[in-house]
């Protein structure tokens, strides 16, 4: 496990080679640290690539070629150790391949490519990944940073969520970590404006689905842009943990999401998974700007 530092004299990004996962994005001239520390009391993790599964499986398992496998939720990549594979000053990558042991639960080979490319104020996040078989891999991928925001405080807005483009977000409801079939419509207010209170995660993330926007932003107490993920996901999740008032929003550009409560298919049957052919590639990327 090693630690990397990009720099730019506008930001400053570390990322650590478990996981692959971005540690910290640093204003280099107010010292203001944009992610999430880490904190386990609220959640111990920063911003997490979820591979090769976004949120559950239901009962944790799925069927493929008439075998039962099972994965935890949001799969296995974000507890391993990736290798680096080609640092510059702006950019860098790091990958990751089947083994020996990810194919007792993930009968797939894959290479997982994740990379990091700063300018100005942004960074941008890229995925790759290549199915080296002869059949076809089935995955899905994406993306979970925290990002630190005031704690919210009784009676009084510490932050807002933007959502550009649209007037109301269109929420499926979660239960349990798997996808009901309750749709629930969110008003904004003008300028697709969402204050953030307890209220708002009740009942879990809220999951936005047929890519109803594509960016949102951070607004402070004040309604002044704070920081903007931008994206071109099919779906999207906001979550923070319910009850905690903790001090920090998730962003979370997806390409697959958790189980029906009634699934009952094959993991090639599931909804909004990818199917990659043999020797192709899948390239996406989020960005960050502060």
């Amino acid at each position: 496990m090693a630690e990397y530092v990009l720099e730019n004299g506008e930001i400053r990004i570390r990322v650590d080679s478990h996981g692959a996962e971005l540690r910290s994005l640093m204003d280099i001239r107010s010292q203001r640290e944009y992610m999430w520390s880490g904190d386990a009391a609220y959640w111990g993790r920063v911003s997490p690539v979820l591979f090769p599964v976004v949120g559950c499986f239901r009962d944790k398992q799925y069927r493929y070629n008439g075998e039962v496998y099972s994965l935890p939720q949001h799969g296995f990549a974000r507890d391993m150790d990736f290798m680096m594979t080609e640092q510059t000053e702006e950019e860098i990558w790091f990958c990751l391949t089947d083994k020996e042991n990810t194919w007792e639960n993930y009968p797939f080979a894959f290479s997982l490519e994740i990379g990091y490319r700063i300018t100005d104020r942004s960074v941008k996040v890229m995925w790759r990944v290549t199915n080296p078989a002869a059949e076809p891999l089935y995955f899905s991928i994406g993306g979970h940073p925290a990002f630190a925001v005031p704690p919210r405080k009784e009676d009084e807005i510490t932050c807002y969520l933007a959502f550009a483009g649209i007037e109301s977000l269109i929420v499926r409801k979660i239960e349990d970590g798997l996808a009901t079939d309750e749709l629930k419509k969110v008003g904004l207010l003008p300028g697709g404006l969402l204050p953030v209170t307890e209220e708002v995660f009740a009942d879990d993330a809220l999951v936005v689905e047929d890519r109803q926007t594509s960016r949102v932003r951070i607004m402070d107490g004040e309604k002044k842009p704070y920081l903007t993920v931008t994206f071109d996901a099919p779906l999207f999740g906001i979550w923070t943990p319910p009850g905690k008032n903790a001090p920090f929003i998730c962003i979370e550009p997806w390409y697959g999401r958790c189980d029906k409560i009634d699934f009952t298919g094959t993991i090639e049957e599931r909804e909004w998974a990818n199917t990659l052919p043999a020797g192709d590639t899948f390239e996406t990327a989020y960005a960050i700007e502060v």
